[in-house]
């Protein structure tokens, strides 16, 4: 296989992953084992992409509360949801976020500092998905009962932002664990009982979150020189398909869960981990 389609092939499967709740990092770790290990600044890069996808599909809802700064409405065009903000409701959400980002972030740089981490084989990493299957499919169970007993809930409150904010962490800390799965069902537990609202923060706040540890790990990546040996066609080619196939994966995903439950990605999980652990060896 030539770099290029290897790299066109890891792009496609971040693309995919990122947002679905089936973990990139995990598929990408054993992506890598077939497709050949990547330098870090590679893996970052096609994050990015990814990133810049949801951006863009987020484009109005950003630029929406930017406007409630200003106080100006935000029409319902400028939602995904198709819900009109006043201004206040929209600095609100807007402040949800930052709430989000900031314990995220603290948490990123204290987990950080206290070295927390798996070891990145890929027998943890099929213990995590087979785990954060059965953690997906009985968060449906309860969210479906609480959605029952509340009715259909689109609010954000404070508790959950910062919930939202504390599962981000957990999900960076335990590789296959799904940064997307861990934070849209700790927001339907804790009470925003409408699937796409919960899914719709959870995928806003990643823009900051996933945007700033791109740039940490950037500087990182060029302050130790590892860019003047970068194959920059193969980085092109994977940034590109990120960017395409996140952006089409996440339109995709909007639409399913307007009548669909996450039910199949947690079998998806079962069977991909199960997989893994019948398939290799133990600590590879």
């Amino acid at each position: 296989m030539t770099d290029l389609l290897a790299a066109l092939l890891l792009g496609i499967i971040e693309g995919i992953t990122e947002f679905l709740p089936i973990s990139s990092t995990g598929h990408l770790l054993i992506a890598e084992r077939w497709l050949g290990h990547r330098s870090d600044l590679f893996n970052i890069g096609i994050q990015a992409g990814a990133i810049l996808a949801v951006a863009l599909i987020y484009r109005k809802r950003l630029w929406g509360m930017l406007l409630a700064f200003a106080g100006r409405d935000a029409p319902a065009s400028h939602d995904p949801l198709g819900i009109t903000a006043t201004p206040a409701q929209s600095r609100d959400y807007a402040l949800k976020l930052g709430a989000a980002f900031a314990t995220t972030a603290v948490g990123g740089l204290l987990v950080k500092k206290l070295g927390w981490e798996l070891p990145e084989t890929v027998t943890p990493v099929a213990w995590a998905l087979v785990l954060g299957g059965a953690w997906m499919l009985l968060a449906e169970h309860f969210a479906a009962r609480r959605a029952a007993a509340l009715g259909e809930r689109s609010a954000i409150t404070w508790p959950i932002a910062i919930a939202v904010g504390i599962a981000q962490v957990v999900a960076g800390v335990f590789p296959g664990t799904s940064r997307s799965g861990a934070t849209i069902f700790i927001a339907l537990l804790m009470g925003t009982t409408h699937r796409a609202a919960a899914t719709e923060f959870a995928f806003v706040v990643g823009i900051p979150t996933m945007f700033a540890a791109t740039g940490y790990e950037l500087i990182d990546v060029l302050k130790s020189g590892q860019a003047a040996n970068e194959d920059w066609a193969a980085f092109a080619v994977a940034f590109v398909a990120s960017a395409v196939t996140a952006f089409v994966a996440v339109k995709w995903l909007l639409r399913y869960i307007q009548s669909h439950r996450f039910t199949a990605f947690a079998f998806y999980r079962f069977a991909l981990g199960a997989a893994l652990l019948a398939l290799v060896p133990s600590g590879s």
